[in-house]
């Protein structure tokens, strides 16, 4: 149902499509906007979603659908941009304009990460809904026993990181009465709680807590000879910051101490600032491995992740590290920052970049070949991962002079939000966006699919990109409601 404030618009609410003639700039009538934002979020949950779960990208007739890699229609994905990020699109609407469908919305989606949660505590990639496939899954809803069945957290690529984040903020809306909800968003911390290492470190995925005296707590240092090929050992185990895993987890600990005003989380935040604070290399090379044994020294993980020191992954470390200092008031995450941003700005590549990989001592920018040979070479280099990444530190020394001069805020209000204006922009773009939507409710457009057996390019549906017009709709028309005009 619409609110009150929207019926008393002074926009026109008589108009129930959208006339050609329409000029950008010009005020659109809210209940267009209204309608054809309930139209498309229903069409995507009829249609699009399994159980309120969401994929990826799915070709525009539902018929090829995908994650990171291919998916069937009883699938759902946890890993960005799938279910959480669409369920955090739906809330964030929903707070923005006050339409119920869409915190209805929001609740399927948190249902669909409650029938995904592990007994573990946490998430996989993916989540399956037909029976016969959830067999092979140790799900929370449908046994207590895992033996047998793949029960494995992730934290890679912010998979059970942005499931929380989204359930917290879920379950704080829904004033923690949702019972299954805030269970599995409860019993998910107390299962990052008990994962997390003695020096404050966390795994790349786990599906038992670690035993305390198989991980002393040691310094970071450099082995005294590392093999130059693949060893294929199980590094799952290890002090991982790839992908910026332990950097994700730390701020859903700083959130949920606010969410649920709960000191131990935070506690676990500032312990795993600990872990950042010893695990920065010696000199000559005062940065970050991607992962770490349990010696404390770079490893192998993936055939194509060498022990070595990233300028990847060491730029959100630093950004971590100011936001642990920004929230908590600890000086000592910031010590760690001018002399790697020093380090890494020596070693940037002539073109401006730097590489994902510096060798050990030497600093030499290491890549591989495409049959997966250490090279110092960058003319062979296999596509699918980067092995050059682009340099932040200009904006990370900004953001470092200023809180130098600002001090931390030490707070964070996690749901304010900022007063919201008509204006020509957001009328133009929410213009555009209801011109290319489809008689269904889809908003398509033309693109690829990665991940099928047969080459496809035409029209697909993107949920990045229906994420986005959800939230720009919802812009409108809260903005609507504000307008004095």
């Amino acid at each position: 149902m619409i609110s009150k404030k929207l019926i008393v618009s002074a926009l026109t609410l008589t108009a129930l499509y959208l006339p050609s003639h329409l000029i950008s700039g010009e005020p659109l009538s809210t209940i267009v906007v209204k309608n054809k934002l309930e139209r498309a979020v229903g069409f995507y949950q009829r249609f699009v979603s399994i159980n309120g779960g969401y994929l990826w990208r799915y070709s525009a007739d539902l018929k090829l659908r995908e994650g990171e890699g291919q998916a069937g229609e009883h699938t759902a994905w946890v890993q960005p941009p799938g279910t959480p990020s669409v369920g955090q699109a739906f809330l964030d609407a929903f707070r923005l304009c006050d339409e119920t469908f869409l915190l209805d919305a929001a609740i399927k989606c948190g249902e669909a990460l409650v029938h995904g949660q592990l007994v573990s505590g946490g998430w996989d990639y993916r989540i399956e809904f037909l029976p016969e496939s959830r067999k092979r899954y140790a799900y929370r809803t449908d046994v207590k026993d895992p033996s047998g069945r793949r029960n494995v957290t992730t934290l890679d690529d912010n998979t059970t990181q942005s499931a929380l984040s989204f359930l917290m903020r879920l379950d704080h809306e829904l004033e923690f009465k949702h019972q299954s909800i805030h269970e599995a968003t409860t019993t998910a911390l107390e299962s990052l709680l008990n994962a997390q290492y003695p020096n404050g470190g966390w795994p790349q995925r786990f599906n038992t807590p670690p035993r305390p005296e198989d991980f002393p707590v040691k310094r970071a240092g450099y082995p005294k000879e590392w093999s130059r090929k693949y060893e294929g050992k199980d590094y799952r185990s290890y002090y991982t910051f790839n992908d910026n895993s332990i950097a994700d987890t730390i701020n859903v600990m700083l959130d949920a101490a606010i969410i649920y005003n709960n000191p131990k989380y935070r506690t676990a935040a500032l312990k795993a600032g600990d872990f950042i604070l010893i695990s920065q290399m010696p000199e000559p090379q005062p940065a970050w491995s991607q992962q770490y044994n349990h010696d404390g020294h770079p490893a192998w993980a993936r055939k194509f992740e060498p022990p070595a020191i990233t300028g990847g992954e060491s730029q959100g470390i630093m950004r971590v590290l100011m936001s642990l200092y920004e929230r908590t008031g600890e000086e000592r995450f910031l010590k760690p920052i001018p002399p790697a941003i020093k380090y890494l700005r020596k070693s940037m590549l002539p073109n401006g970049q730097l590489a994902r990989f510096y060798e050990l001592k030497t600093n030499k920018p290491l890549f591989f070949t495409r049959d997966y040979k250490l090279t110092y070479d960058d003319s062979d280099m296999p596509t699918h991962y980067a092995f050059k990444v682009g340099s932040s530190l200009d904006s990370i020394e900004r953001q470092f002079n200023r809180l130098l001069k600002d001090g931390p805020t030490l707070s964070r209000d996690l749901f304010s939000q900022a007063k919201l204006q008509l204006t020509k922009t957001l009328t133009k773009q929410t213009t555009e966006i209801l011109s290319t939507l489809d008689d269904r409710g889809a908003w398509t457009e033309d693109s690829t699919l990665k991940y099928q057996n047969q080459e496809y390019n035409g029209p697909i549906i993107d949920m990045r990109s229906f994420a986005r017009n959800v939230v720009t709709l919802a812009t409108y028309l809260g903005a609507t409601v504000d307008d004095p005009k």
